[in-house]
């Protein structure tokens, strides 16, 4: 070793040590993620979930109650619209809550908005529990809306809380909290409908009241944990609370660097207020942006995910497997999907945002021709139902290891302080829009075009991934400021240095 390596060896021990140490999470910020998620995005998932399992319970309840009222059966067709009703108003009152998201953690901040946002979760619980007890099935159907309504502002609110108070290092990875609690969200609700927990006829009241469990555990866990710094510093201007907050989130020594990005980011956004949804919509600046966050969002919702799983009960069927038993293989889909967001978690601070969403996208427009090909052959032989299945947990864990983790991630790191609520209710909404309107036109899709739906779901998939590889630039590791200076055309950056430098105009022009 020379001597001059002797003398710097101190300096890259530290180095080493630093980067050792932004590696490593503070468990308080693991915890802090930990308390919002499961309050947030795994009620998002664990409501879609649920419902599933009664569905010839709350259909009973629905004939029983007409009858004792009316004093004749209810008609085939305006059951299955009360059904109908039960099922789709959550994505109702998921739309009215992302559109409402924003404002709110604009207002009373990221934890508080997710503090009261319990408040939905608990009165949806309590109405549902007293549907049976009182008769009245229109309970169904508020408590519904209202659970929507909790999973709108907390798909909303909760990326964002995440994404601010994780440090840049680690943005990724504890953003990706979001994904892993919507599927296990999912999981969980498979698994508490089974018959031998709450999946029994009686049972349906009980289990449709579970929705209070993550309600009541957040306002236990998340007091205990700070506000989102950024916000604090920025939108608040409390510097106290925002060095607070961050000896919590990141440690005593952890967090020099971020401080300084948020103080770069807090001048740049002096004296301009947070934007409304519409201003973004009007900013030319930002127009790729929100171009973006638009497409991505609707692509999450129709790139074939749903269509997967409205075939698996009859892929499953086919290979021959018994109609009892495929309530577990249901439970391994969504133990397959919560795994492939583990995965992507640890993947996306190494490969990136662009590389995991490509990929995700292109295996999932592969997977599309295949499970085409299968269904249309399926009676060709008796291996080909077992293709189908594969195919089915092949485009699942697609989707989980691309789209269905980083699209939330994209929202957060492709605007700044200002911009951010209002772009998560543009891609909250968009995406509650897209889940509705899949929900209605899927079965006429299906209907038309049987197993060729597929390509439909396979072209989405292609025009979503040229599009992102031609205008996403990557995001890993960078601060908020320089991604926005990405998407800046370099002739409006000479024009505005242009503007504000006008003795280098003189200078460049000839003597």
């Amino acid at each position: 070793m020379t001597k001059r390596d002797t003398e710097y060896q101190p300096l890259l021990e530290g180095i080493t040590e630093t980067k050792q140490k932004i590696k490593c999470p503070n468990t308080s910020l693991l915890l802090a993620i930990c308390a919002a998620c499961i309050g947030g995005t795994f009620q998002y998932g664990y409501n879609i979930s649920i419902i599933n399992s009664p569905t010839k319970s709350v259909q009973n309840f629905i004939n029983q109650t007409w009858l004792e009222r009316y004093e004749e059966n209810i008609s085939e067709q305006y059951l299955t619209l009360l059904w109908s009703s039960i099922v789709s108003i959550f994505t109702i009152g998921g739309f009215i809550g992302a559109t409402i998201g924003g404002t709110l953690a604009i207002k009373f901040g990221r934890k508080g908005t997710l503090m009261m946002n319990n408040a939905f979760a608990l009165l949806a619980a309590l109405l549902m529990g007293l549907s049976y007890p009182t008769g009245l099935f229109e309970l169904l159907i508020i408590g519904r809306f209202f659970t929507g309504v909790n999973a709108g502002i907390g798909i909303c609110v909760q990326p964002l809380y995440l994404g601010e108070i994780a440090p840049r290092a680690l943005r990724g990875a504890m953003a990706m909290g979001t994904s892993i609690f919507i599927t296990g969200g999912i999981l969980t609700g498979q698994v508490i409908g089974l018959n031998e927990l709450l999946g029994k006829e009686e049972y349906w009241p009980i289990l449709l009241s579970t929705t209070c469990i993550p309600a009541f555990l957040q306002l236990l866990i998340l007091p205990w944990f700070p506000e989102s710094p950024r916000y604090l510093l920025i939108d608040r201007g409390d510097d106290v609370g925002c060095g607070t907050a961050m000896k919590q989130l990141h440690g005593t020594d952890n967090f020099d660097r971020e401080r300084e990005d948020m103080e770069r980011e807090r001048i740049s956004a002096m004296g301009i207020k947070p934007k409304k949804p519409w201003e973004l919509f009007m900013d030319r600046s930002l127009r790729w942006q929100v171009l973006t966050i638009i497409l991505i969002n609707a692509a999450q919702q129709l790139n074939g995910i749903n269509a997967i799983y409205f075939y698996t009960d009859y892929v499953f069927e086919e290979a021959g497997i018994p109609e009892v038993n495929i309530p577990y293989v249901t439970v391994g889909t969504g133990a397959c999907e919560c795994l492939t967001a583990l995965t992507c978690g640890m993947l996306i601070e190494s490969l990136g945002r662009k590389v995991l969403i490509i990929g995700g996208y292109t295996l999932m427009a592969f997977w599309c021709i295949c499970f085409t090909l299968t269904l249309t052959f399926q009676g060709a032989g008796p291996w080909i139902p077992y293709l189908s299945m594969g195919c089915v947990f092949a485009f699942i864990l697609s989707f989980g290891l691309g789209p269905g983790g980083v699209t939330n991630i994209l929202i957060t790191e492709l605007f700044t302080q200002t911009t951010r609520p209002a772009a998560y209710m543009i891609g909250g909404s968009v995406n509650w829009l897209s889940f509705f309107f899949i929900g209605m036109a899927f079965p006429f899709i299906v209907t038309k075009l049987q197993q060729y739906c597929f390509l439909v779901f396979l072209v989405v998939c292609v025009l979503v991934a040229v599009y992102i590889f031609l205008v996403v630039p990557e995001t890993k590791n960078k601060t908020f400021l320089e991604i926005q200076t990405e998407f800046q055309s370099g002739e409006k950056r000479k024009a505005s240095k242009a503007d504000h430098s006008p003795s280098t105009t003189l200078l460049s022009t000839p003597l």
